[in-house]
C-alpha cells in the first residue's frame, strides 16, 4: 500500500458533450465516444497523466463510462483513466463493482474512479426511472452513500451473496464475492466533494478527494483559498482516521492558453468575463464557482503557480472543450504541457 507522496499530475476532464450545434465536431454520440478514445491516445503521447470523463444521464453527454474506459485501456499503456464523477444514485453497486474491476484489469490497474452523491440532472426523478428509490427514511443522498458502501465493500473481494445449490464445489466457504475483483482498486476510489464537510467525510471513509471548480458554500474568500482550506481539512481528517495509504487530491481548472488566431476566435471574448470567481445558487446552496484561466500562456503559468488549491493538490484536471474535436484539444493540451504545466511542478509522464 502506497505511503509515498505523489508527483504533480495533470489530466484532461471531458464533459463529453455532443450534438449538431453550430461548429460542433462531435455531432453524434458515436463521434463523442470515438473522439474521446482518440484524445486519450493523443494525451498519452504528450505525456499527460490522465483522461477523465463527466457522467450525466438524460443528456447529450457521456452516460455509460465503463465501455469507454475499457476502450481507452485497450488503446493505451500509461495514462490513467477515470470518471469525474459517477452519480451513485443511478448505479447498481454490485454490477458496477464487476464493471470497474474488469476495466481495471484490462488497464493493468490504471483506473481512477470518481464517484459522488450526484449533482442536478435534467430528469425530474432520473434515478427513480432507473429503478432506484430511497428506502423509508432515506433521501437521495443517503441512498447514494449506501450504494457507495456496498460498491466499496464488493470491490475488496469480500463476500456479498449467499451460495445456492448450484455453487461450484471446492470453493472457499461463506458468502460469494463478485467476480472479477482487482486488488488495489479500493485505494483508487475518489469522492467528489462539494464542500468542506463532505471532504472531511470522504477522508473518514478512506476515499481520495476530487474537488471541482464549484463549492456549494461561500465564505467570502477567493475560490482557490476556500478550496485549499477544504484540502487541508481533508488531509487532517485523513491523518486522524489513520488509514494505511497516502490519499490523492485533485482539483479541476479551466485553462485555455491563447496562442493563435483560432484560440482567439473561440475564447478571446470569454477571457475577461470568465476571469474571476462567481457566486450563485445551485441545488439550493449559495455556491462559489472558480474562475477560468484564459489568455497568454506566460501569464496563466504565473496565475496557476499562485493558485493555492492547485499547489495543494497532486492532480490537476483540465476541462476541455471536447466539441471542438481531437485536433484542437490535442493542440490545447500540448500548449498547456509546454508553456504552463511546468510552472506548477509538472513533468511529462
Amino acid at each position: 500500500m502506497s505511503t509515498e507522496p505523489f508527483k504533480k499530475r495533470i489530466g484532461f476532464l471531458s464533459f463529453g458533450h455532443w450534438g449538431p450545434g453550430r461548429g460542433s465536431r462531435a455531432r453524434t454520440a458515436g463521434d463523442g465516444l470515438l473522439q474521446a478514445i482518440d484524445l486519450a491516445v493523443a494525451a498519452e503521447e504528450l505525456g499527460i497523466d490522465g483522461a477523465f470523463f463527466r457522467v450525466h444521464h438524460f443528456a447529450r453527454q457521456q452516460a455509460s463510462p465503463f465501455p469507454l474506459l475499457a476502450a481507452i485501456a485497450a488503446r493505451t499503456s500509461k495514462i490513467e483513466m477515470g470518471t469525474g464523477v459517477i452519480d451513485m444514485r443511478y448505479e447498481n453497486p454490485l454490477y458496477m463493482a464487476e464493471e470497474a474491476a474488469a476495466v481495471d484489469l484490462i488497464s493493468n490497474r490504471r483506473l481512477q474512479l470518481g464517484i459522488s452523491r450526484g449533482s442536478p440532472e435534467p430528469a425530474l426523478r432520473g434515478a427513480a426511472e432507473f429503478g432506484h428509490v430511497p428506502l423509508d427514511g432515506e433521501n437521495d443522498a443517503d441512498m447514494a452513500r449506501r450504494y457507495t458502501a456496498t460498491f466499496r465493500h464488493a470491490i475488496t473481494g469480500a463476500g456479498v451473496a449467499e451460495p445456492g445449490p448450484n455453487v461450484y464445489m471446492g470453493g472457499e466457504p461463506g458468502l460469494l464475492p463478485i467476480q472479477p475483483t482487482s486488488p488495489g482498486l479500493s485505494e483508487r476510489i475518489w469522492w467528489g466533494a462539494g464542500s468542506r464537510a463532505t471532504a472531511i467525510w470522504a477522508a473518514q471513509q478512506g476515499m481520495n478527494l476530487m474537488s471541482s471548480t464549484l463549492l456549494t458554500e461561500d465564505t467570502g474568500v477567493p475560490f482557490d483559498q476556500l478550496q485549499a482550506e477544504q484540502i487541508s481539512l481533508y488531509r487532517a481528517a485523513w491523518a486522524e482516521a489513520g488509514h494505511d495509504f497516502t490519499p490523492r487530491v485533485s482539483v479541476s481548472r479551466s485553462v485555455i492558453p491563447i496562442v493563435d488566431d483560432e484560440d482567439q476566435m473561440y475564447f478571446g471574448l470569454r477571457a475577461q468575463a470568465d476571469g474571476k470567481d462567481q457566486v450563485g445558487m445551485i441545488d439550493g446552496f449559495i455556491s462559489r464557482f472558480g474562475k477560468s484561466y484564459i489568455g497568454d500562456p506566460e501569464r496563466l503559468a504565473g496565475e496557476l503557480a499562485a493558485d493555492e488549491a492547485v499547489q495543494a493538490a497532486d492532480t490537476v484536471m483540465l476541462t476541455v472543450p471536447n466539441q471542438l474535436g481531437v485536433e484542437y484539444n490535442s493542440k490545447m493540451l500540448e500548449n498547456i504541457a509546454k508553456y504552463i504545466a511546468p510552472a506548477i511542478g509538472w513533468t511529462p509522464n
